[in-house]
């Protein structure tokens, strides 16, 4: 849904990819930072794969082999930034935006997941990696058309519907079923 809140990235035929720095990589339970001059901050619970051996230009029958597990994720997303800027760096690349975790899982289907976000309790999204607009055997070969990946690489696979606000002192949860519960509080930015 990310890309349905920001205008002219809603129909697409190849996914849309950007990076997240590693500074913006935080564990569960770890604190969220409220930037100064963001108007709008919005959790995305999603999948994430975790990639477990090198992959360049692999073939939608060799994509799955290249998986080492998946976690939860939290694309979280400065809108007012996304919607303003031509590319997503500034909006998605803010120290604490990609909270992680809290563990891997090995074996799982990652094509029939429940993923769902609650902020402080109360549920704001729903739905399931089967309704992935490009499905996990289609993101990993399109990928390592353009980058090869590496063994500990995130791909994160999209948001459900259902994308709303978070403020400083919210409790945000990302589901993702048999993975877990990640959590993590929304703080004002360290000064």
């Amino acid at each position: 849904e990310s890309a349905s809140v920001v205008p002219s990235t809603s129909e697409r035929a190849d996914p849309l990819l950007f990076l997240k720095p590693p500074s913006a990589a935080l564990p569960a339970g770890g604190a969220i930072r409220y930037p100064a001059g963001v108007t709008r901050l919005d959790p995305e619970a999603e999948m994430a794969i975790v990639i477990g051996r090198r992959a360049r230009a692999v073939s939608a029958s060799e994509a799955v082999p290249c998986i080492a597990g998946v976690t939860a994720f939290n694309d979280v997303s400065a809108r007012n930034y996304q919607r303003q800027d031509a590319q997503w760096t500034r909006a998605k690349g803010f120290d604490t935006f990609a909270p992680v975790g809290p563990w891997m899982a090995v074996g799982l289907a990652p094509d029939r997941l429940g993923v769902t976000c609650r902020v402080n309790g109360r549920q704001r999204q729903s739905g399931s990696t089967a309704d992935l607009i490009f499905p996990v055997a289609a993101l990993i070969p399109f990928i390592s058309r353009i980058m090869t990946l590496e063994p500990g690489d995130l791909i994160a696979t999209g948001t459900p519907a259902g994308i709303a606000p978070i403020e400083i002192g919210d409790r945000v949860e990302v589901e993702v079923e048999g993975i877990g519960v990640l959590e993590n509080r929304v703080e004002a930015p360290v000064a």
